[in-house]
């Protein structure tokens, strides 16, 4: 394997030529994956405005407003870094409410946003309908290897190193769940697109 330099500019370019790319009368449901500190997010943020650009329409939605409620997901206790791989993402809600609806057929009607895990209640949201050929940009954390119905997958990568110098103190807790995650899910096997991000300034693409 061979690593590519790129700026953010220019990968942001590059991931929105590769969706934009897919059919026009299909939706396209992106995965933005990686831990908080290779901040996913950040990368879907910046994805909306060229695809848009582009003639696609583009629906934001985070893995975040997709946890489990407290009593399931702290089942366990809060620092338990298996209930935190295995039980906080409901996979399930994801699946049905924004996956499955741009299946091909599909309604179209996605739930951007399900439960406000902070004060662990409904959002309540109303659905978006997304037209023929948007796409949904997914962003979160352990996302690839639950069989989730992404057509573009992009895992951003930290090095262990880097992964724990990002993660705040009060979170280093989770760190053995990324480990598992790279030893069991292989993300950088499951990803189309892998970016190594260890220095935000200086990322690089991996070339197969």
């Amino acid at each position: 394997m061979r690593v590519r330099p790129i700026s953010h500019e220019a990968l942001v370019e590059e991931l929105a030529e590769l969706v934009s790319a897919r059919p026009r009368e299909s939706w396209v449901r992106v995965a933005v994956d990686g831990a908080p500190a290779a901040r996913p997010g950040r990368l879907a943020d910046a994805l909306a405005g060229p695809l848009r650009l582009r003639g696609r329409a583009a629906l934001r939605v985070s893995a975040g407003d997709f946890l489990r409620p407290a009593s399931l997901r702290l089942e366990y206790g809060r620092t338990d870094p298996d209930a935190f791989y295995d039980d906080w993402l409901d996979a399930k809600a994801l699946r049905r409410e924004v996956l499955e609806p741009l299946d091909p057929g599909g309604s179209g009607r996605v739930l951007p946003a399900l439960w406000d895990s902070g004060i662990d209640r409904a959002y309540r949201m109303p659905y978006t309908e997304l037209t023929p050929g948007g796409v949904v940009l997914v962003d979160g954390a352990l996302l690839l290897g639950r069989g989730l119905a992404f057509d573009v997958r992009v895992h951003v990568w930290l090095s262990p190193g880097a992964l724990e110098r990002g993660t705040p103190e009060d979170e280093r807790w989770t760190l053995p769940a990324y480990e598992r995650y790279e030893r069991e899910a292989r993300p950088q096997e499951e990803a189309d697109v892998v970016v190594r991000a260890d220095h935000p300034g200086r990322l690089a693409v991996l070339v197969g």
